[in-house]
């Protein structure tokens, strides 16, 4: 591309740029690269104000620099708004020069699916014919989206959330890219229990959204995508008592993540306990998945959104997509 010359990225170009298998292969590598430390990545700006959160991730890898500036309004789903809202910037690592700016909440939306994807090929059996869902928000769509192409077996989905409305909304979205999958929904998160081994959580609940009962948690597999911020909370104290380990994508956790800050605090567990997603990946034989009862929490980092946007701005340079801004 010409120097000088920025390539903007918009929604319909970054889904036409990848396939979601390719970007649950990034989040492998970016775990591998996590392990390797051969990235520099600043703690995230995490600014809250009431309800709000703004966020400015930056990330440095060996052939790019970026940020992802990004804002989480809740409030903004009754007026029909975007929760989530930004970009990301890439940066020429050697010269400082932008390349590209992508929209920040597919980037989230993609990445964060793609993580939630990689948890499944790694934690769940290998077999599966059903998924639940708590939360059915933006988020939600990429965790089933993600889900189903990790495990194509799936034929129901069933989903919870406390909005009716919200649940009709994700079921035709979902139709639409899944017509041979039935998309059910549930009364309550009990309900969606007795129905599934596989329970995706993706809510801003500071409460937890299972019930504190190990008899029906137990042999059953968790991926906690939802809980950014220490007063957020999904899993009640059972689960901790259920799984050997706690699989989990940063450290970055321990300061924002209920889910990871309470059970420490209250002495449930000790910080060993949880393991990083990329050495389960690399020493598979350590650790017992795919059976029993298990559970992955993200918090997210901005080496997702960096590899995964380079990748994505990669392929559409070869496919010819995307608007150049001069």
């Amino acid at each position: 591309m010409e120097v000088g010359t920025i390539l903007y990225l918009d929604r319909k170009d970054i889904i036409k740029a990848v396939e979601p298998e390719e970007v649950m292969d990034v989040i492998e590598n970016a775990y591998a690269m996590d392990l390797e430390g051969n990235y520099y990545m600043p703690h995230r700006m995490h600014v809250n104000k009431g309800p709000n959160t703004l966020l400015y991730m930056p990330c440095f890898t060996g052939d790019v620099f970026g940020t992802k500036i990004l804002s989480l309004f809740p409030g903004n789903a009754k007026h029909g708004k975007p929760v989530i809202s930004g970009v990301v910037i890439l940066n020429d690592a050697e010269t400082g020069t932008p390349q590209a700016i992508l929209d920040g909440a597919v980037i989230t939306g993609l990445r964060t699916g793609a993580v939630g994807g990689v948890a499944v090929r790694h934690t769940a059996p290998d077999y599966l014919e059903s998924l639940g869902l708590i939360g059915s928000g933006a988020q939600g769509f990429f965790q089933v989206y993600f889900a189903c192409k990790a495990r194509p077996t799936i034929k129901e989905v069933f989903l919870y959330d406390l909005s009716t409305s919200k649940i009709k909304l994700l079921q035709g979205k979902l139709k639409q890219e899944f017509p041979g999958i039935a998309f059910k929904s549930t009364t309550s998160s009990t309900e969606l229990l007795s129905k599934t081994s596989l329970i995706i959580t993706a809510t801003p609940s500071n409460e937890p959204v299972l019930p504190d009962d190990p008899k029906l948690l137990q042999n059953k597999h968790y991926i906690g995508i939802g809980s950014y911020k220490p007063d957020m909370r999904e899993y009640p104290r059972a689960i901790y008592n259920l799984v050997k380990n706690v699989f989990i994508d940063t450290e970055h956790g321990f300061e924002e993540s209920g889910d990871m800050i309470i059970p420490l605090r209250d002495n449930w567990v000790e910080q060993d306990f949880f393991v990083k997603m990329g050495e389960l990946i690399k020493n598979k034989e350590r650790y017992e998945t795919k059976r029993g009862t298990t559970f992955f929490k993200s918090v997210g980092m901005a080496l997702f959104d960096i590899t995964v946007s380079e990748y994505i701005y990669e392929q559409a340079l070869i496919k010819g997509l995307g608007t150049k801004i001069k």
